[in-house]
């Protein structure tokens, strides 16, 4: 199925006059947006019964009354009843492999793709708004075009087009959300703002409040994009089966940083054992193409081509049998839908027989002439096997004509048995049935095998029976994992007019903004000025008038008269503040709070809220701050001095002791307890 995208900029049919974002189209009427438009609703019955279930097992417990014991328990089995249809309907839209497979496609074995996982909707603008105003100390209603772009961006990410674009799209909500975490999640505070993503197989919801969550679902649907891209091309062509090897190998890259990144998740579709079988079956499939790249211009009908592409075959099975191992053990076999386990036990068979009959080809229809080359044919069979058969050689094999008959007639025999085996699990999977042109693949490898053999066959003595030895994979082209470039797209803060993240970010406090009017005296307003964007003001003179406004040191100039200065440099400030008149200028300052002072790591262990043991609290202090009058007062020359040079020795330019914002305390002051949970404000530092 192919996805219908309009141009960006042009608007919807719905006549509202609005527009879609590029890589999204949320009313592209495909088989794949159709499957997950039957996913959400199938994942929205399942929390539902989950709910139901949740609530007759607290009223199991919490009642004697034997009769509601027995109403109970019946609502339960309807409930369990019912999570197991919803669990086998969930089973058979992951089983829905052929909406993803390209239209045109009719001679390749269907690949599988990962669906994307569902999230629910999430309004940031409440919160937002008032964080920004209780914390930036800003109008948050004028910041809400900034949350609405947020919100669309996100919504988007549900729909994505399946091509670059729609992983382009995922990419860049990706990269804004640590600048939406460093602006709005603070580690001493809880949002609100709950995350909820539905696993991908069982439909079970999970929640959390911090990004986390957000940022693995979202790895995840780019790999399972990436995954449908791979299943989408065209693999009739050499360029479609390098986008499909490309894009498989893209998305056991996500997959794989997403395992080592997020190593805690608790949605078990991206837990580490289940993301390393999801590694292992999407590079199994870019070796499948990469075997079908090979075979595309047409396999040459001579010894050594044939034996190549037996062991390229062989290695094709040895990966899918490693999948198939994978997708059995507990607990993988109870989240993974018997399609994947059964198609994949399928490849196994049908490339290992294919395998076999390419060297039974090899063997029985060229003979070893006078033409050809003894020792490079000989140096192949031997690379072919790990073992040959008790008493042969492969020299014995390639110039004994019984002995070349013998064993190529045991190849053909092992690669009907596996074309049947093939069949014979193909049988077993009713969604897999469903695969007509899988049937039709397996059954005609089936025939061409019988055929080979009837060409071949004689009056035999089964007394004379020959095994066929294993064939030893080997591969020039291995799958490997790819780390897409497109994950990290560069993008601009929504909300960069708060000022630059390295300053004003949730993890810093700050006092309300303060308005200080400058009156300078002879060009020289008594302070100096440093840092980058945000400047902030060093070396007070403590009896200029701009301190006794209440200008400290520390202070950082966010406004310069009706100038936004929080992201202006040095020179910048300077230039606004060397046209002050008479009159003077008005700005605004803020002061950064000390935040609540964090105990050492696991210096403390806590029982009922009560500290229990304590260990190295003193390493947290400095022994400078045993005698603050110990200290030194330097003298530092004011740098905003236009005027007189011997205001530079003036007494009034030396900087006097401040107040320590450290955090450190002094040694004769008590360590803070913790507070507790009558003393929880909102509104100062207890919030820790």
């Amino acid at each position: 199925m192919t996805d219908t995208l309009l141009p960006n900029g042009i608007k919807d049919s719905g006549g509202d006059g609005s527009y879609f974002k590029k890589g999204c189209n949320p009313f592209a009427a495909t088989g794949r947006s159709k499957l997950q438009n039957r996913r959400a609703t199938v994942n929205q019955q399942i929390i539902k019964q989950m709910r139901m279930r949740a609530g007759a097992e607290n009223l199991l417990k919490a009642t004697s009354n034997n009769k509601v014991k027995e109403m109970v328990l019946l609502e339960l089995s309807y409930v369990n009843s019912n999570l197991q249809l919803l669990m086998g309907q969930l089973e058979g839209l992951n089983s829905s492999v052929e909406v993803y497979q390209n239209t045109q496609e009719t001679a390749n074995i269907p690949l599988i793709a990962l669906g994307l996982k569902e999230t629910k909707d999430i309004d940031f603008s409440t919160f937002f708004k008032d964080f920004i105003l209780e914390h930036y100390s800003e109008d948050g209603k004028c910041f809400e075009d900034e949350i609405a772009e947020l919100m669309d961006l996100r919504q988007a990410c549900r729909t994505p087009s399946r091509d670059e674009a729609g992983v382009e799209l995922m990419a860049k909500y990706s990269s804004h959300l640590p600048l939406m975490e460093s602006r709005f999640f603070s580690p001493s505070r809880q949002t609100g703002i709950f995350f909820t993503w539905y696993d991908s197989f069982t439909g079970v919801p999970v929640c959390q409040q911090n990004l986390s969550l957000e940022k693995a679902s979202i790895l995840f649907n780019m790999a399972a994009l990436y995954s449908q891209i791979g299943t989408r091309s065209d693999r009739q062509t050499i360029v479609g089966l390098e986008e499909a090897i490309s894009s498989f190998q893209k998305a056991a890259g996500i997959l794989n940083h997403l395992k080592e990144t997020f190593t805690h998740t608790p949605s078990y579709d991206m837990s580490p054992a289940m993301l390393s079988m999801l590694i292992r079956m999407l590079l199994a499939q870019a070796q499948e193409c990469l075997f079908e790249k090979t075979a595309l211009p047409g396999i040459r009908n001579h010894f050594n081509s044939l034996m190549k592409m037996a062991q390229e075959a062989a290695k094709v099975s040895e990966i899918y049998d490693q999948v198939h191992q994978s997708m059995i053990q507990t607990p993988i076999k109870d989240n993974v839908p018997f399609f994947w386990s059964t198609m994949s036990q399928v490849k196994t068979n049908h490339y290992r027989s294919m395998a076999h009959y390419f060297v039974a080809s090899a063997l029985l229809d060229h003979q070893l002439g006078l033409s050809d080359d003894e020792d490079q044919q000989e140096k192949t069979l031997s690379q072919v096997y790990d073992r040959l058969p008790e008493g042969h050689s492969p020299l014995d094999i390639l110039k004994k004509k019984d002995e070349r008959e013998r064993v190529g007639k045991a190849h053909i025999r092992r690669a009907i048995l596996g074309h049947e085996e093939a069949l014979r699990v193909y049988s077993l999977c009713h969604h897999l049935n469903k695969l007509q042109v899988l049937q039709d693949i397996l059954r005609a490898s089936l025939q061409r095998s019988l055929n080979k053999s009837s060409e071949n066959e004689e009056d035999e003595d089964f007394s004379d029976y020959t095994e066929a030895p294993d064939i030893i994979s080997k591969t020039e082209h291995r799958a490997e994992m790819e780390f897409p470039a497109t994950t990290k797209v560069k993008v601009t803060d929504f909300f960069q007019r708060l000022g630059p993240l390295s300053v004003f970010s949730a993890k810093q406090r700050w006092t309300a903004p303060r308005t200080i009017q400058l009156h300078p005296e002879d060009r020289d307003l008594g302070f100096t000025l440093k840092g980058e964007s945000p400047v902030h003001v060093v070396s007070l003179d403590p009896l200029c008038p701009a301190a006794a406004e209440g200008l400290k040191e520390g202070d950082y100039i966010v406004a310069v008269g009706d100038n936004d200065s929080k992201w202006m440099a040095v020179s910048d400030v300077m230039r606004l503040l060397k046209d002050v008149n008479e009159e003077g200028v008005a700005i605004q300052v803020v002061s950064v709070m000390d935040s609540n002072p964090q105990m050492p790591t696991k210096s403390a262990t806590f029982c009922g809220n009560l500290p229990k043991t304590y260990s190295m609290i003193c390493l947290a202090y400095d022994d400078d701050d045993k005698n603050p009058k110990s200290r030194k007062v330097t003298k530092k020359s004011s740098f905003l001095n236009f005027g007189l040079k011997n205001r530079l020795k003036s007494a009034s330019t030396l900087s006097l002791p401040t107040a320590d914002h450290s955090g450190a305390l002094p040694w004769n002051k008590p360590c803070p307890t913790f507070p507790s949970s009558s003393s929880y404000n909102h509104n100062d530092s207890a919030l820790y």
